[in-house]
């Protein structure tokens, strides 16, 4: 049976358009031409942003994690390195940016990683059963300047978004298929498994962009279920989307929920929310309404535009429409799976105002504001 919660978006009714500031953090001219995953966070008076890098195609060995600041909107720094390239046994790992978290004046940066086996890695594809060595690090900063060596979380995910705060204070990852949990306001220690796999396959879990095609296949889902976002409502449930993907892909996200905290997840069903088979992020504002950034348009596929906030009163039904952004990107150099143009949103309230930061053809970055006034 679907779940109740939707959009009502009709993708040829007429939607406000918002006054939206924007600022171009990276564009690559001949190298470093694939750039996805990116996050944001405001630390001690400054814009803080993490994104993956690659050569040239998406989740490729040799992928590293960029970092960018400002103090001002509107000047960012230069992106560098914060971390990556790294060795792996085969091949350089594939690093991904996995979000933010702060602790009593300390900023953690969230980073996944895995690496493919010696023959996929010769071979140069992706696919199959072939990653291996699936694992979340952390750094961390006190000043937003000098980070320390990277800590190993004993968690197997490459997160979609970063750790996320409930109510009673329990911090959840949203992954895939799975949506680690732990009880140590620091972020860093005592991270546990759980998430929408069988109980029999737990002692062997891992979560990436391999991993949730195993459970599909083992659970019977239609399509992929992938890339979650959470939010909790007054109830104290918690309502995780997925993206579906795949050949099942059929343009409406996915939901589980939990009514213990993140501790057990309910069998997923499909909802009346419409998608374009793409990651999104939700939140809730500071007058108590729901929102979620995406791109809700399901046709056509993987075209993602354009980018939407919709709001919600009671985060059921999503029935507020506004453009972030339509606007075309030239991209610079073709890559493997660089399609969709405004990819994996991910948002921050600070100040007075909500923050969105994208990826332009999954090769350039920019950061999108509103004002909360104008909603």
């Amino acid at each position: 049976m679907p779940n109740p919660i939707t959009n009502r978006y009709d993708s040829h009714a007429l939607r406000a358009r918002l006054p939206v500031e924007r600022v171009d953090l990276y564009r690559p001219e001949h190298a470093w031409t694939y750039s996805h995953h990116a996050s944001i966070t405001f630390y001690k008076g400054r814009f803080y942003a993490i994104w993956s890098n690659g050569y040239e195609h998406e989740d490729y060995p040799g992928q590293r994690v960029l970092i960018a600041s400002a103090a001002d909107f509107n000047r960012w720094t230069a992106p560098e390195p914060l971390v990556g390239p790294l060795p792996g046994h085969h091949s350089e790992l594939v690093l991904t940016a996995a979000g933010f978290h702060q602790y009593e004046g300390t900023l953690i940066a969230y980073f996944g990683q895995y690496e493919y086996n010696a023959e996929a890695t010769r071979d140069g594809i992706k696919g199959g059963r072939d990653h291996q060595d699936t694992r979340l690090w952390a750094l961390t900063t006190a000043d937003g300047q000098v980070w320390n060596a990277p800590l190993d979380m004993h968690a197997p995910i490459v997160p979609n978004h970063g750790p996320q705060p409930t109510k009673s204070g329990r911090l959840i990852i949203s992954g895939n298929i799975a949506f680690p949990y732990t009880d140590d306001p620091s972020g860093l220690a005592g991270w546990r498994m759980t998430g929408i796999y069988p109980d029999d396959m737990a002692a062997a879990i891992f979560d990436d962009s391999e991993a949730f095609w195993h459970v599909q296949a083992r659970m019977g889902w239609p399509a992929g279920l992938c890339e979650g976002s959470f939010y909790q409502t007054d109830d104290a449930v918690l309502h995780m989307l997925l993206r579906t993907t795949g050949p099942g892909y059929a343009g409406k996200l996915w939901v589980t929920e939990s009514r213990d905290a993140g501790t057990t997840w309910s069998s997923p069903v499909e909802t009346g929310f419409t998608d374009n088979n793409t990651k999104f992020h939700f939140g809730r504002l500071p007058d108590g309404r729901f929102y979620y950034v995406g791109c809700p348009d399901p046709e056509p596929r993987g075209a993602r535009n354009p980018l939407i906030l919709s709001l919600s009163e009671d985060g059921a039904c999503f029935d507020r429409h506004f453009i972030l952004a339509d606007e075309e990107y030239v991209q610079t150099r073709a890559g493997l799976h660089k399609g969709g143009l405004y990819g994996y949103p991910h948002t921050m309230l600070h100040d007075g105002y909500l923050y969105t930061i994208i990826s332009l053809r999954k090769e350039a970055v920019a950061v999108l504001r509103v004002a909360l006034s104008g909603l």
